[in-house]
């Protein structure tokens, strides 16, 4: 039964709020059930990669996430990650849960290492602020994926060390990395991979499943945007602004930054910026941008060659989704026009 149905019909038999006694960082009474029990929504522990060139059951529009550590590069296809939200997965010694929502439209890849213990993440088939909560199967303790921390447990406040990913087309992915390999559909589990369980979710500002709280209607609630979280502010730079391939140099908070952009391949990115000048898009191969003195940017941030060649652009905290969900984490937002 496709996941839609099972969310649909949590809905219309309880759409019960989290009544226990425990003690929760965020508002109990703002903790629902999102209609499927723990691991009702199977994570995938072993997920399994072939090159990215063999691969024929993506197209070129469909959106990936990838990582890339130590040389290696990895993607994961939202169309598997919609049915099972996380995968735990490892590139040599980093171990890491990626996480998406697609409630939220957020992915966010996180340490898998607890005290000094590897252990793995689950889906535990509760939501705030429509967001997915996931717990880790050493302590079972529950996590808020766009708090960035441990709301309810053992291990409540603890802040969880993020990764860098990249969220673009499956072409661009394809193009930039052509030596990378891509999750394959031997999952373990049988699901339609062709399908999207959320029928028209993705574009359908006025369906949002859950409870919001604070509701923001400066933009379009499925608007795609990118938050750059700061500790003195945060701000959001929604893909729209790159309907050309772009790139804007500004600051959040005392942080100055380069975001790299463009609508038609799907991806906005932030770095900080180490006093590169007159950052703009490149025609280069491989590159998203350059600057006046000849340094040339890949879109991980990284300067393939020119006067800083090797050097690594550290990519800002910062979360892509939908405008409504980053709102209503992060009230009061700054939006970028």
């Amino acid at each position: 039964m496709r996941l839609y149905i099972l969310l649909l019909l949590g809905l219309l038999i309880s759409c019960n709020k989290d009544t226990n006694n425990q003690v929760w960082l965020i508002p109990s009474d703002q903790v629902f059930d999102g209609g499927v029990a723990k691991d009702g929504i199977p994570s995938v522990d072993n997920p399994n990669f072939e090159p990215t060139l063999q691969n024929t059951y993506l197209n070129l529009n469909d959106l990936v996430i990838g990582i890339i550590y130590n040389g290696q590069a990895k993607a994961y296809p939202h169309r598997i990650l919609d049915w099972h939200e996380i995968v735990n997965d490892q590139i040599d010694d980093r171990a890491f849960a990626l996480t998406y929502c697609p409630l939220t439209g957020t992915g966010v890849a996180w340490n898998r290492e607890l005290d000094g213990d590897i252990t793995t993440f689950g889906v535990s088939g509760k939501l705030y602020n429509s967001n997915l909560i996931p717990y880790d199967r050493k302590t079972d303790s529950y996590w808020s994926q766009m708090r960035l921390d441990c709301v309810q447990g053992d291990l409540i406040e603890t802040v969880i060390e993020t990764f860098p990913i990249i969220e673009t087309t499956w072409e661009t992915w394809k193009a930039t990395y052509p030596n990378s390999s891509v999750m394959t559909l031997d999952t373990g589990f049988s699901r339609d991979y062709n399908a999207y369980p959320y029928d028209d979710y993705r574009t359908n500002h006025n369906r949002i499943f859950f409870p919001v709280e604070p509701v923001d209607s400066r933009l379009p609630s499925k608007e795609r945007v990118l938050a750059v979280l700061t500790d003195i502010e945060n701000k959001v730079y929604s893909i729209e602004a790159f309907s050309e391939d772009n790139v804007i140099s500004d600051v959040v908070g005392d942080t100055e930054i380069l975001v790299f952009g463009s609508k038609e391949r799907n991806f906005v990115l932030a770095y900080e910026n180490i006093g590169l000048q007159n950052v703009r898009i490149s025609e280069a191969n491989l590159a998203i941008a350059e600057d006046d003195n000849g340094n040339i940017i890949n879109i991980n941030g990284e300067i393939i060659s020119g006067p800083l060649a090797g050097t690594q652009l550290r990519q800002t905290k910062s979360i892509l989704g939908y405008y409504f969900s980053l709102a209503a984490f992060y009230p009061d937002i700054l939006i970028y026009e």
